[in-house]
């Protein structure tokens, strides 16, 4: 049975969204629910890369639009379990543990801050390489200069993620892609505007970097 998330029983019906490939429906157990699409062959599916592919951005966009009308858990794609009742069973095991954390994240998103290294500046062109002496020592120059800003991207870096913690606890640090961090916030959602405004500060604080903040996400990286 593929699973979308966990959430809190409803009280009050909630719009499902379309599925990967039909309909979804709630399996609740008390208090708790999981969002599943029952009747999707998720073998199927990765028999076609292309379908695949689309798969996992309509995973993705049923979770943004069911987080739009409740705070809820995100599973990661691919989630399934054997039948109805072995979700039953894990609801019922986890129920308390999944109710506490959906209580700590309700009126709260997760923000991704992005971090994109500028370009260094270098020095205009080498002599020719013919200049021999004056040669070598403008290219020892360049060296130097770009290992210098490149300390100052890390030290930079390195006090943004101290300040950070200072005012969001428990920040979560992204791997590194092609020379851009990220850090992951789960900040109130009433604070975006004070989140926008410490956005402008380290920015300010951050002159080698381009600092990029997204919408309100799903608590992915907290689960």
């Amino acid at each position: 049975m593929y699973t979308y998330a966990f959430l809190n029983t409803p009280t009050t019906p909630l719009e499902l969204p379309q599925g990967i490939d039909g309909a979804l429906e709630l399996v609740s157990c008390d208090r708790l629910s999981a969002l599943v699409e029952p009747k999707l062959s998720f073998e199927a599916l990765q028999e076609d890369d292309a379908q695949l592919v689309e798969a996992v951005l309509i995973h993705d966009r049923v979770i943004r639009e069911l987080f739009q009308q409740t705070p809820l858990l995100p599973l990661r794609f691919g989630t399934r379990f054997v039948s109805a009742d072995g979700l039953l069973n894990h609801l019922q095991t986890h129920c308390q543990d999944y109710l506490a954390k959906l209580t700590t994240f309700c009126g709260k998103a997760e923000y991704t801050l992005k971090l994109t290294p500028l370009v260094l500046t270098v020095e205009s062109a080498l002599p020719n390489e013919t200049q021999g002496r004056e040669y070598f020592l403008a290219k020892k120059r360049r060296f130097q200069s770009q290992f210098e800003q490149q300390q100052q991207q890390t030290n930079e870096w390195q006090a943004l993620v101290q300040a950070i913690a200072l005012t969001y606890p428990n920040p979560v640090l992204g791997e590194a892609q092609d020379g851009s961090q990220r850090v992951y916030l789960l900040v109130s959602q009433q604070d975006e505007l004070q989140l926008y405004s410490h956005l402008e500060a380290w920015q300010a604080q951050c002159p080698h970097w381009e600092l990029t903040l997204s919408e309100a996400l799903p608590p992915y990286h907290f689960v």
